[in-house]
């Protein structure tokens, strides 16, 4: 039988405010000392009285019209009970039947075609404890519980089942997590833990309607976890239909090493969290004056920036795609643009030029040496100014485009201006005839079976050549220049003439 595969996800986003939630504790707990950002409120003491941020009320909204929801007038707090150690009150402040925004959509491209996938709301609540699993040494396991996470602000963005495939899945959270980050909101950074998912994912026959028993998936920290994990699941549901089997509505988490779902607990009964309004916290009502002001301010997102880069700096939509998906690495790539070292203001064909090497050098070498590292762009010692340097000395041919990936090289490690390494280092491109030829001839005296293939009607095997003789130089040769001199060597071979020279 074939199946339809339907996935709605909820995505949990820690807030960049700087205090908490409810408290003024301060909201930076990665870095602190274990329980040292917390107070009588974020320990759930008696007597204590939540207070709202109004920064993480305005990131929220923000977030909601930046996918296209509608903002009520009137919205509140829950209280959702549920006995967790990892909950120090006893229960959560969250929202539940009026949030802070709904009804939107966030449009996605997945192999040339766009998708609008709906956004039921985002609303706003407090982030919970960590615990820490651990066992002793005679196999008896225990919990530590560091409080500092408790009550950090908590956005959660829940999508409508909208999603067919694990591709779809993937591209929805990318252009989410996108968007944060142009908008400001949060560092979105899945390793931490302020961009977290929880999949929902049911299988059913194809053309029905009616939603197949679903599974949630938790434990994903990456774009891929998510990806694999949904793969799996389609791959587990559809075995167990297919073998008249039943799924059952559970909690699964994806186990990284093994690269399966485990069952945590059962969903057959919907848990009863008892909600109801918030006691101590007044109702909120949105001034409309208040959302507009939020609105203009909104910054350009990644479909209108890609867009603008394709027509001010002609590239192609393929990579104004890929640049415009970090926010850091559109910024790095259009401050190394405006660093461009020509005199005057360049335009027309000669900045298209520039700003579509500028694209090559940043989503080809650099992207590969920030991927060796696991680091991302903002933090890489090569600056936009040392990168537009680099194009720059490679245009003027003061080194090779093969020099010039050494000089990378350096500068990534070093933070040195690549014109100070190619002085410093003598790495200037070599353009005398003379010292091009020697090593030609060095390169043909070495290689006898390239000038044989060349001999025999293989055009390859001068290319061949060309790259020993560049590999001799150090990648210093000028490039054309070491082309013609290994071809009119070997052509004066063929003729058994003496080799002749190209003039300086």
């Amino acid at each position: 039988m074939q199946y339809e595969t339907v996935i709605g996800l909820e995505v949990h986003v820690q807030l960049l405010t700087q205090s908490k939630m409810f408290c003024s504790c301060r909201a930076d707990y990665q870095t602190a000392a274990v329980n040292s950002r917390v107070c009588p409120v974020c320990l759930g003491l008696p007597g204590t009285l939540p207070v709202i941020n109004r920064k993480a009320v305005e990131y929220t909204i923000m977030t909601g019209l930046a996918l296209n929801c509608r903002i009520p007038s009137y919205s509140k707090f829950d209280r959702k009970n549920y006995p967790y150690p990892d909950l120090m009150k006893g229960y959560q402040i969250s929202q539940y039947d009026l949030p802070l925004a709904v009804d939107g959509h966030l449009d996605i491209e997945v192999d040339g075609h766009t998708s609008p996938i709906a956004i039921e709301r985002v609303h706003l609540e407090e982030d919970v404890a960590k615990l820490q699993h651990l066992a002793s040494s005679n196999g008896d396991s225990y919990s530590l519980v560091d409080v500092n996470r408790s009550g950090v602000p908590l956005m959660e963005v829940v999508s409508a089942p909208d999603l067919s495939s694990p591709e779809e899945a993937r591209t929805y959270l990318t252009t989410l997590h996108s968007i944060l980050q142009y908008l400001g909101v949060s560092t979105a950074n899945m390793q931490d833990g302020s961009f977290r998912c929880d999949a929902n994912i049911s299988l059913r026959p194809k053309g029905s309607t009616e939603y197949g028993t679903r599974s949630e998936v938790k434990n994903m920290n990456s774009f891929r976890s998510v990806y694999m994990a949904l793969n799996y699941e389609v791959e587990r549901q559809r075995k167990i239909l297919d073998e008249g089997g039943r799924v059952i509505q559970e909690t699964r988490g994806w186990l990284d090493d093994r690269n399966i779902t485990v069952s945590q607990r059962s969903k057959e009964y919907a848990h009863d969290y008892r909600y109801f309004p918030e006691p101590d916290l007044p109702p909120l009502v949105i001034d409309p004056a208040w959302v507009e002001e939020i609105k203009d301010r909104i910054p350009e997102l990644p479909v209108q920036r890609r867009t603008r880069m394709v027509q001010e700096y002609g590239l192609p939509e393929y990579d104004a795609g890929l640049l415009t998906g970090s926010k850091a690495m559109a910024d790095f790539y259009e401050a190394a643009v405006a660093a461009r070292p020509q005199p005057g203001q360049p335009a027309g064909d000669a900045l298209d030029r520039f700003a579509k090497n500028v694209s090559n050098w940043i989503l080809g070498d650099l992207s590969r040496l920030l991927n060796l590292e696991n680091m991302n762009i903002d933090e890489s010692k090569v600056s936009p100014a040392h990168l537009a340097e680099l194009i720059g000395l490679v245009d003027s041919e003061t080194i090779s485009v093969t020099m010039a990936k050494t000089v990378l090289e350096e500068a990534f490690q070093s933070g040195e201006a690549p014109a100070k390494i190619v002085q410093d280092r003598g790495y200037s491109q070599i353009s005398d005839s003379d010292s091009v030829e020697a090593a030609v001839l060095q390169a043909i005296e070495a290689n006898p079976k390239a000038v044989d293939d060349y001999m025999q009607g293989k055009e390859t095997a001068s290319r061949f050549l060309v790259g020993q003789v560049m590999k001799i130089t150090r990648g210093q040769a000028k490039p054309e220049l070491a082309s013609e001199l290994v071809r009119r060597t070997l052509e004066a071979l063929k003729s058994n003439s003496s080799p002749p020279l190209v003039s300086s």
